[in-house]
């Protein structure tokens, strides 16, 4: 991770956020690393290629399926996403709030105002992770705009998404 704010400087990729297949049918990981290539099918919109072989930047709006930890469905489980803002962004966009939802059920928001390495977690009732997979979305209130030649709006640098049981 301490290689994103550094590699966000270098080449920019063009290409469109993400969209993943899906993973009905199979046992979908409840924990993921945004680097690896076998998450890809996980992460279901709103991502960008991988970049600096560790993380990605998503968009403003973003979603992943993860596959309920054992116990869940039961006890419920913790949602835990590991990001970066760069120290460069927090001069162009000095606050970012991320919300999260999970089956309609909206998740309490949380404002950063500052760079470095974050995590938001938020418990999750066990009535919400019931089946084989379990889709979060993500919205954050501001994305930076395109800045040519790069036409990406860039929302976080997510290098982990996943579910902890209690």
């Amino acid at each position: 991770m301490a290689l994103a704010p550094v590699g966000c400087k270098g080449r920019r990729n063009r290409e469109a956020p993400q969209a993943a297949a899906d993973t009905s049918g199979s046992t979908a990981a409840s924990v993921i690393s945004t680097a690896d290539p076998r998450a890809a099918a996980q992460l279901v919109r709103g991502f960008y290629p991988i970049e600096g072989e560790s993380w990605r930047w998503t968009g403003k709006d973003f979603a992943v399926s993860l596959g309920p930890p054992r116990g869940a469905a039961q006890k419920g489980a913790e949602l835990t996403v590991q990001f970066a803002i760069p120290d460069d962004t927090v001069h162009k966009r000095p606050s970012v709030t991320l919300s999260a939802t999970v089956g309609g059920l909206k998740l309490a928001p949380e404002t950063y105002t500052q760079a470095g390495d974050l995590s938001y977690s938020r418990d999750v009732p066990a009535d919400r992770l019931t089946g084989d997979t379990v889709l979060f979305e993500f919205t954050l209130d501001k994305a930076l705009p395109p800045n040519p030649p790069d036409v990406r709006a860039l929302g976080i640098i997510v290098s982990q998404v996943g579910l902890q049981a209690k």
